[in-house]
């Protein structure tokens, strides 16, 4: 989840697969932990550097009978998006309040997830 600073939060049409609005990801290699994967799927399909990340969450969920986990960081950045033209044919900002009709169903599921996160965070700081 990469958000601008003011609550929009980055996603992304692929050149495959349904047209979807997604948010960023990627596979993470054999050995490689998944906040590397995260760091470096962004450099390569973004142009991205990602500052600290914060660990959202993690989903799990059976893909094609294997067992999957989706890792889920947060980041904030003013850096813009560059799509690499090779998988990421667009990428956008999107206030919380005001997402594209067609999300991916994982990207809804991570989004809920998220919110869930913030809300659990915010009554648990004090006043």
């Amino acid at each position: 989840m990469i958000e601008d600073g003011s609550g929009a939060v980055l996603l992304l049409r692929h050149s495959y697969g349904p047209p979807v609005w997604a948010l960023p990801g990627g596979g993470v290699a054999k050995g490689e932990l998944p906040e590397d994967a995260a760091r470096r799927e962004m450099a390569e399909e973004l142009g991205l550097t990602l500052g600290p990340l914060d660990h959202a969450g993690v989903l799990e969920d059976i893909v094609s009978g294997s067992p999957h986990s989706v890792h889920i960081f947060r980041v904030v950045t003013d850096e813009p998006a560059k799509p690499d033209r090779r998988e990421v044919v667009e990428a956008r900002l999107f206030d919380g309040d005001a997402l594209p009709p067609n999300l991916s169903q994982r990207t809804a599921q991570c989004l809920a997830l998220w919110r869930d996160n913030q809300s659990a965070q915010n009554t648990s700081e004090p006043d």
